[in-house]
């Protein structure tokens, strides 16, 4: 009789490789060698290998195992520096931060797992020299029992692998086995940094359950998290502007797993999937068809990914909550930077219509403020006249203010519609690879990271490096200071306390935003600009002083009359 083409957990652990637990061979198999033990170079020299050559890759596949295991992103450099080496992506075993990918067959009825390639298997290359997008390579073992495995790598112009695995049956008896598919990460990245808004760690989409995200410390913690899908999803482990994503058959159902294994004084974690088992009759065979994506989260690459059938794989870069403002923010940058040739040109744009759409909710907020400024006289009668009685003042205020129907909360409104916007700014800046390493002018040579220069060495004429909490920049210091201009545009507050606070907020946000990457801060220092412009037109259409050189003190020496003319002017 046929065997039952289901392969149970137990059968799978059983195969070196596959879904293992701390238990089972496949845990042990790697365990001398968790901890880095030669140079990357040694260990790329200790497997035959096939080198690989795209457009945008570089790098070798281990024939021991048949590991895609030595990636590197030619795009990509680890820093500005002209000599920079380029982004290494995967790494072999043995080396420092070793990080692969792996697939296989797992063993069911009819086999045992040494029937079946696994880790430490040496395969034969049948077909092709070296990997290229227009030359695929077949790789071929037989088991000495009459299973003959074939393994096809195909690879496009950009980073997603496809892994066609057969095996056909020359015995006398029918067999069943199951497909899977692993990535493990040797240790946590050196560069991990747990910021609260990006996720770095397992991600994975398993049908229509979605998304899920587990960072390094739950599952070291909380131990294994199980997932299945009845069609469509991928799995992988993410970076901040890297993954390695493993993407089973669209239509089939699979289980999906995030693992950690303590080996030595390294944590493995491991993202990995079975498909379901299939029977291969006598003189029959078999196959299936699966793909990795291994490379830089560029997001128009990825989007085409989805768009081509990879169920949510756009979930892959993390947009975080404000999805609906976030993405639409990135399609609006990079359309004007395809124009301008220049990112922080397009956040000025995009600026300027943020300011247009947002214009006639402005337009009220700061007629509304225009009106208080009017009613400033009157409003401090009253505080003066109930100045013993508190209760009676905000009552005499509030008929003062619904009898000339002002709102005393409408100035706060351009603020509270500027923080989505600059969350969602922050967000792309921080996430996205096209933002990395991208130029504006002079000495901003990368808008996602914060302004180099420091006040405090007079711009780099004196050679001293100054603790990071000294770094304030030129684009820091010109937020700064218009908003605090944007402030002394308005008459001071009546109360001591919110006097110290308004006086104190530009250079406290100075400082804090210092260490904000650039592109935000020319953003909220262009955003202040415009906004001292509107708010100058709009209260000289409206009748309104502009307490700006009185506010700061300026009256005393220019003389009552010269003061306001430089306000008019």
């Amino acid at each position: 009789p046929e065997p039952d083409p289901a392969v149970t957990t137990e059968q799978a652990a059983a195969t070196e490789g596959a879904i293992p637990s701390a238990e089972t061979p496949a845990a042990t198999a790697e365990a001398a060698v968790t901890t880095p033990t030669e140079t990357r170079a040694a260990a790329l020299a200790d497997a035959p290998r096939v080198p690989i050559k795209t457009q945008r890759l570089e790098g070798t596949i281990s024939l021991l195992g048949g590991r895609i295991d030595d990636l590197m992103l030619s795009d990509y450099r680890v820093s500005l520096a002209k000599d920079a080496p380029i982004v290494t992506m995967l790494s072999p075993v043995g080396s420092d931060a070793a990080y692969y990918a792996m697939y296989g067959w797992a063993a069911g009825n009819g086999v045992t797992p040494d029937d079946v390639p696994n880790a430490n298997t040496e395969w034969a290359v049948e077909s092709g020299t070296t990997l290229t997008a227009e030359n695929p390579i077949i790789l071929v073992w037989e088991n000495g029992k009459g299973l003959k495995f074939r393994r096809t790598i195909a690879v496009d112009d950009e980073y997603m692998f496809t892994i066609s695995q057969s095996v056909e049956n020359a015995t006398d008896a029918a067999v069943s086995m199951a497909p899977y598919g692993l990535i493990r990460r040797h240790g946590e990245p050196k560069e991990l940094k747990n910021f609260f808004i990006l996720h770095e760690g397992l991600i994975g989409v398993f049908g229509q359950d979605g998304l899920s995200e587990v960072d390094y410390d739950d599952v070291i913690e909380d131990g294994d998290v199980s997932q299945e899908s009845k069609a469509g999803g991928w799995l992988g482990i993410t970076d901040k502007y890297w993954a390695a994503v493993l993407v089973p058959p669209q239509d089939a159902a699979f289980k999906g797993r995030f693992s950690e294994n303590k080996s030595g004084r390294t944590e493995t974690f491991q993202a990995d999937y079975l498909l379901d088992g299939v029977s291969i009759p006598a003189g029959g065979s078999s196959s299936v068809s699966s793909q990795i994506f291994a490379g830089a989260k560029v997001v128009n690459i990825v989007d085409a990914y989805d768009e081509a059938g990879i169920f949510k794989l756009d979930l892959l870069i993390d947009w975080g909550w404000f999805y609906f403002l976030t993405k639409p923010l990135f399609i609006g940058l990079d359309f004007f930077a395809g124009l301008t040739g220049n990112f922080g040109i397009s956040i000025l744009i995009i600026t300027v219509l943020i300011k247009l759409v947002f214009f006639p909710l402005a337009n009220r907020s700061y007629e509304a403020m225009s009106k208080m400024k009017k009613l400033q006289p009157e409003m401090e009668k009253l505080r003066e006249k109930y100045k013993d009685d508190k209760m009676k003042q905000q009552q005499e205020l509030m008929e003062l203010y619904k009898k000339e129907k002002v709102n005393p909360l409408a100035g706060c409104l351009p603020i509270l519609i500027q923080i989505p916007v600059f969350f969602s700014l922050y967000k792309v800046l921080f996430v996205t690879i096209e933002m990395r390493h991208a130029p504006f002018f002079g000495w901003i040579q990368d808008l996602s990271a914060p302004d180099p220069t420091t006040i405090f060495n007079l711009f780099g004429l004196i050679p001293w490096d100054p603790p990071s909490f000294l770094m304030l920049g030129v684009w820091p210091i010109l937020m700064g200071f218009t908003m605090f201009v944007q402030m002394k545009m308005n008459p001071a507050p009546a109360d001591p306390m919110q006097q110290k606070i308004f006086a104190w907020m530009p250079l406290i946000f100075t400082f804090v935003l210092a260490g904000f990457p650039a592109g935000l801060v020319i953003y909220w220092a262009w955003n202040n600009f415009l906004s001292v412009l509107q708010q100058g037109v709009i209260m000289r259409r409206n009748g309104v002083k502009i307490e700006l050189f009185n506010n700061l003190g300026l009256d005393k020496f220019l003389g009552k009359k010269e003061a306001d003319d430089q306000t008019k002017s």
